[in-house]
């Protein structure tokens, strides 16, 4: 893999290096292993003179008396360009290791990339982004014509690339803006497999929003939106086949509301309410018929949310039929009374009391409505 040849770099330099000063290459050795592919220009042509000065032959021994002033000073100026030459290759070795660790160290801060690692109650941060030398980048002006990144007028902007495994492929496209030097857009290949996987989108230098194809199947499917340093909105295509179906929306520093369409027919049929991080309410379309047939509503009890009541519409025709209440003094739920509604008129029917989640009495208006 390329991602691990780049890491391979500075090993593969040093051992050809060694090489090349000792006049000693081993069988299999780095010197010969070398991938061109891997180095840069100025890297080749290092290694090239160092190894064409190693290969000119001794010269003859002879007497100091007898070496004349200017083959001494040929020797002296070939030994200093040499020396020249094995300082600047170690240079180079020493630039492609500081790459090498900004792009594997981990980043401080927690983006919306590293949502698995933090509660999804709590609104992430933006994406964490490495700081990495200027001079890493190629750097060229380019203009972006309007609606390319859905611009309003025609941008001129610098575009910087990095292309750290000398594939031709850049993993890390930067768009700043000409004269502000700000950043506007971020395209990156997250996972070095070619393939560009997160657009990101800029203003004033702050991250607005971003789009990733998370399965590296080619095809967008989350969609962020970010608002003074915090995400204020996340839509996801959960079974990636191009329908957004998971909806988050965030206030503050945390998760105020989700809604869910679980079985991919354009409707949402799952809204949960959120206040303090905690549920406040749920409501469900439990038969998929596009119309919301449950509601929820939930109590905090010691810091944690505990489900307080039930409201059902069992018939479908838009109106409660079932009410359950739950005691809530343990900090779980468990039921405690249910009213029913059995032919739909408005008027409670039946109601049921419980003790200790066990039914102990019931109350009949009607006999005939229920079947003993």
């Amino acid at each position: 893999m390329r991602f691990q040849s780049r890491f391979r770099l500075r090993a593969t330099l040093l051992a050809g290096l060694v090489a090349i000063l000792t006049g000693v290459a081993p069988a299999g050795s780095a010197q010969e292993d070398v991938d061109p592919s891997l180095l840069d220009m100025e890297g080749l042509e290092l290694l090239r003179a160092l190894e064409e000065q190693e290969q000119q032959p001794e010269p003859e021994e002879t007497d100091e008396a007898q070496a004349s002033p200017a083959a001494s000073a040929e020797e002296q100026a070939a030994e200093q360009e040499r020396l020249r030459n094995e300082a600047r290759l170690k240079a180079l070795i020493d630039e492609q290791e500081q790459l090498r660790s900004a792009l594997a160290e981990p980043s401080e801060g927690t983006g919306a990339a590293e949502l698995g690692d933090a509660s999804p109650r709590v609104a992430p941060g933006p994406p964490a982004e490495r700081e990495l030398p200027p001079a890493i980048f190629d750097r060229e002006n380019e203009s972006i014509e309007r609606g390319t990144w859905g611009n309003r007028k025609r941008l001129k902007v610098v575009k910087l690339t990095l292309d750290a495994d000398g594939d031709g492929v850049p993993e890390l496209t930067r768009y700043l803006d000409r004269e502000s030097e700000l950043q506007i857009r971020r395209e990156e290949d997250r996972n070095y497999d070619g393939v560009i996987d997160a657009w990101s989108d800029y203003e004033w230098g702050e991250i607005v929003a971003r789009v990733l194809d998370s399965n590296d199947d080619g095809n967008p499917d989350v969609w962020e939106r970010y608002e003074k340093g915090r995400m204020t909105r996340r839509e996801i295509d959960r079974d990636d086949d191009g329908v957004r179906d998971a909806f988050y929306r965030y206030e503050g520093d945390s998760l105020a509301e989700e809604r869910h369409d679980s079985n991919n027919d354009g409707s949402v049929d799952l809204i949960i309410l959120y206040e303090d991080r905690l549920r406040v309410s749920a409501e469900e379309d439990q038969d998929r018929d596009g119309r919301m047939d449950t509601w929820t509503t939930y109590i905090a009890v010691g810091g944690e949310e505990v489900v307080a009541r039930i409201e059902r519409d069992t018939r479908g025709e838009g109106t409660i039929t079932v009410v359950e209440l739950f005691d809530t003094e343990t900090g779980r739920a468990v039921i405690a009374r249910k009213d029913e509604d059995v032919n739909g008129d408005g008027q409670i029917d039946v109601v049921s009391i419980y003790e200790s989640g066990r039914l102990v009495r019931r109350e009949i208006s009607d006999p005939s409505l229920i079947e003993l």
